[in-house]
């Protein structure tokens, strides 16, 4: 049984129907209504069988009682995947101090409190693994997004310490995190922008299938600590890694004008009500990026495929030794 947070929309939508393609149970948790019931026929139609559980993450008892219907319906939990979240897209002085608490509340307490909530299912049964949906804004914070990019961070900083933890235990219950690209989601439509232009994300821009394949194999691999999907989450991170200073430059520099395209912000804001709940409508998974979003990651491939490559390469490796050893001596 797998449960995925967020799964009316954006990168939520596109991972339950790559579960219900494998023909999984999925649980749907999300407050919009018009987003959950969608989400559950896209999964009947792939194969899979839904439940619908409306929640918000914000509430941990409610977050509770919904793995509880979970286990009451299915018997156990098998993978959970905490992805919901929101936003205020403007600069840090313009955001009011119940707007940030309201962000750190679902999009990272909502983590803390799901992980809470499947810890208490799985560690009994000392199986199960907990899927923390990340970012390159994990790692490196840009303008604009200071609400979001605090509670990415403090989810990390909580996932390595949960880990340490299991580890300690030698526990069977695996715990991974998936840092995510700029992607072609909702989001930028849902989030409370106070900017002038409409929110977009930093180019280059992926479909969310291609962050929905990367939940999907995280989950049946978690003995990873993280995955990284897109090359530019790679290169952000390597280069925060290398050269913080000149990074944090260079995006003061670009990243404000980046995150805006001209146009007014349109549809309603979903930080303290769903945009997709019941005077809204169902708005998919996919943004409006669709004419120069990927649906490929070569980076996601190689990392989906680590153990073949690496076995071509050795062998490879192998056999050029071989050849060099049989080879005639040169005078």
């Amino acid at each position: 049984m797998v449960v995925v947070t967020g799964a009316g929309g954006g990168v939520g939508r596109a991972t339950v129907r790559a579960f219900a393609a494998r023909g999984d149970k999925v649980a749907l948790l999300a407050r919009g209504q018009e987003g959950l019931a969608a989400a559950a026929d896209d999964v009947e139609r792939a194969g899979g069988e839904a439940l619908v559980v409306g929640v918000d993450v914000s509430d941990a008892k409610a977050v509770d009682d919904a793995a509880r219907q979970v286990v009451d319906a299915y018997g156990h939990i098998d993978v959970w995947v905490n992805n919901a979240f929101t936003g205020v897209f403007a600069p840090f002085t313009d955001v009011t101090p119940d707007e940030f608490r309201r962000v750190t509340e679902v999009t990272y307490l909502g983590y803390v409190f799901g992980t809470r909530a499947a810890l208490r299912h799985m560690l009994p049964r000392d199986r199960g693994t907990i899927v923390q949906v990340g970012s390159a804004l994990a790692y490196r914070g840009i303008p604009l997004q200071s609400a979001y990019c605090g509670a990415k961070h403090a989810i990390q900083g909580f996932n390595e310490s949960l880990r340490c933890e299991l580890l300690h235990a030698r526990s069977g219950v695996r715990t991974t995190m998936v840092q995510l690209p700029g992607l072609n989601t909702p989001q930028f439509d849902w989030v409370l922008n106070r900017m002038p232009g409409r929110a977009r994300p930093v180019a280059p821009v992926y479909q969310p299938e291609v962050a929905a394949r990367a939940i999907v194999h995280a989950s049946s691999h978690a003995r990873r600590r993280e995955y990284w999907v897109g090359g530019s989450t790679a290169a952000t991170l390597l280069a925060n890694a290398v050269v913080p200073g000149l990074l944090e430059r260079y995006l003061a520099r670009t990243n404000v004008d980046a995150q805006q395209e001209e146009g007014r912000p349109e549809g309603p804001a979903n930080l303290w009500s769903p945009a997709d709940g019941p005077q809204g409508r169902d708005h998919g998974a996919h943004g409006r990026f669709d004419d120069e979003a990927t649906g490929d990651s070569p980076q996601q491939w190689l990392a989906r495929n680590r153990g073949w490559m690496g076995a071509a390469l050795t062998a490879g490796a192998a056999a050029l030794a071989a050849r060099r050893l049989t080879a005639p001596a040169r005078r």
